[in-house]
């Protein structure tokens, strides 16, 4: 793969890390679409020259470290990686909902506040799961900031998004991709179809984004590299076939992801439902399985960033939320959004996880692979650039 970033998989990568960032996807996008002050931080504008129709496809799961491992099951997909791919950094945590947010906002996760997969709620005790979201919060206040999509279609590019039809006005989708009209799509081959109707449909400059969960799903339920994986591997391989073959002389197809994933074994498990000394001092707990937001009782942060620093030793990170925020991986976090970081977060190493087998959904303890921190299997994904 061109572009390797020669980084060992389970190695600890800062916000600073070299190269590009998903964010930068589709402001660079709009600047070879010729939208006004777009920037083009990805360079492509000189590459695609004459384009006038760009198709965006985001194929979940599917990380920069994952490219080999597909290459046998996905001749399309092995053939782009060895020739027009490079390595973007998702963003932290590196699961969907933050990066799908990041992707269509183009800036880091402090200013767009969806900042984890489940998050709190400030000032209540409700833990809001982005996935199931749906008005409550309002999206439009939830994640305050104006889309590219929205940029897009203000600037008079034809606009589509594609994706499952349960997806379509989720508070996700309205907070990731609202200026778009949406269409829904399920399975790779009908992805393909739309976003390429799409393409087609526009009589001026065009943007089309899509997006496909399924080799997400099965390296959850099965791992990486298990047999409904690589069926779902060359699924995805079918998909991308079907766009580049299908492509109009004057647009380009962009693929990319949002995270990649790691299997978690069982000795590399704990759970905070059954460790006394992991619950003492929580009033909730959010995040997921490789970064957990811990919420505290008053007075109670010190207490626990000590326990938990003691049981994970090694196998994690345990800082205060100030101390995490001045990673920079966040980006600048409002006032506003804080309030949704932990008092305490916790960002596992290596292959460990923090479960919660009893409050949360009984299947996210049974999981084989997980994603979310910061090692470079997580955060590492592809940008693959087509011209038609």
């Amino acid at each position: 793969m061109s572009g390797s970033p020669g980084v060992a998989p389970l190695a600890v990568l800062g916000p600073d890390h070299g190269g590009g960032r998903l964010a930068d996807v589709l402001p660079s996008a709009l600047a070879v679409l010729g939208v006004p002050g777009s920037a083009d931080p990805l360079g492509l504008v000189p590459a695609l020259a004459g384009v006038r129709r760009v198709a965006v496809l985001l194929v979940d799961g599917l990380g920069w470290y994952q490219l080999p491992t597909a290459a046998p099951y996905a001749p399309t997909l092995a053939g782009l990686a060895a020739t027009v791919a490079r390595p973007l950094i998702a963003g932290f945590p590196s699961t969907t909902p933050t990066s799908l947010v990041s992707l269509g906002t183009g800036v880091a996760p402090g200013a767009h506040g969806v900042l984890g997969f489940t998050v709190r709620v400030p000032g209540t005790d409700r833990v809001l799961t982005h996935t199931d979201w749906a008005a409550d919060p309002s999206p439009l206040t939830w994640q305050p900031v104006t889309t590219q999509l929205e940029r897009a279609r203000a600037a008079g590019v034809a606009v589509t998004v594609v994706s499952r039809p349960e997806f379509g006005g989720s508070g996700l989708t309205v907070a990731a991709n609202r200026g778009g009209d949406f269409r829904g799509a399920a399975g790779g081959e009908a992805v393909a179809a739309a976003m390429l109707a799409a393409l087609a449909s526009g009589g001026g400059p065009t943007l089309v984004s899509g997006y496909h969960a399924d080799l997400d799903r099965y390296g959850h339920v099965y791992g990486v590299d298990s047999e409904p994986w690589r069926v779902a591997a060359t699924e995805v391989d079918t998909l991308l076939a079907q766009l580049v073959d299908g492509l109009p002389s004057d647009a380009a197809l962009l693929v990319t992801a949002d995270h990649g994933q790691l299997d978690v074994p069982a000795e590399h498990r704990f759970d905070l439902d059954t460790d006394p000394r992991l619950r003492a001092g929580l009033r909730l707990v959010a995040g997921e399985a490789r970064v957990r937001y811990l919420h505290v009782e008053p007075g109670a942060v010190d207490d626990v960033l000590a326990a938990w620093s003691e049981v994970l030793g090694d196998a994690a990170r345990v800082r205060t939320r100030d101390e995490a925020v001045a990673t920079g991986w966040f980006g600048s976090v409002p006032e506003e959004h804080l309030g949704r970081i932990g008092d305490v977060v916790v960002t596992c190493n290596d292959t460990y996880a923090v479960m919660a087998s009893r409050t949360e959904r009984p299947m996210a303890s049974k999981l084989v692979a997980y994603h979310g921190s910061d090692t470079a299997a997580e955060l590492t994904v592809p940008l693959l650039v087509v011209r038609g």
